[in-house]
């Protein structure tokens, strides 16, 4: 069996139930576009200087979501095109945000991260079982993986 399965199959072990499911689709890329959202609020004139002055996509979130990308295309190379489009989205949207001058980008990805944290427990309350990254920590990056799979699947796309 491929890592990336047993991956898959660990995560989905302690996501069985529907409500926890139905939670996971909206929490775990709340979660993950709220941590793109922090690192890019990080001051990045460093990530600038080779990147581009003024760009506003130079940023940390972006060299962390390179990093994110080796490992999920390390796992599967198909599965790690969809992560690159989700990222790329959560990079967009991290800059729409930010340039809105509603709140800044640091202070919505925060609340959101709370926000959907406790949707996430709410969700392993009702499931019975702890969240799998207690067991492994690179279980918070098979996570989006874990629903990704699932749309590629519904569209018939091997993975």
């Amino acid at each position: 069996m491929r890592k990336i399965d047993e991956l898959l199959a660990e995560y989905g072990e302690s996501h069985q139930n529907g409500t926890n499911k139905a939670i996971h689709w909206v929490c775990v890329p709340l979660i993950f576009f709220s941590i793109v959202g922090l690192i890019a609020s990080i001051p990045s004139g460093l990530v600038q200087r080779f990147l581009g002055e003024g760009n506003p996509y130079a940023n940390w979130a972006a060299v962390v979501l390179i990093l994110v990308l080796v490992y999920y295309t390390s796992l599967s190379i198909a599965l790690s095109f969809g992560m690159m489009l989700f990222g790329v989205l959560c990079l967009y949207l991290a800059k729409l945000i930010g340039q809105s001058g509603i709140a800044p980008l640091w202070l919505v990805s925060i609340i959101i991260f709370i926000v959907a944290w406790i949707g996430q427990f709410y969700g392993h309350k009702v499931e019975g079982k702890k969240p799998s990254f207690f067991k492994d920590i690179q279980f918070l990056l098979i996570g989006p993986a874990w629903l990704m799979h699932f749309v590629y699947r519904k569209l018939g796309i091997p993975y």
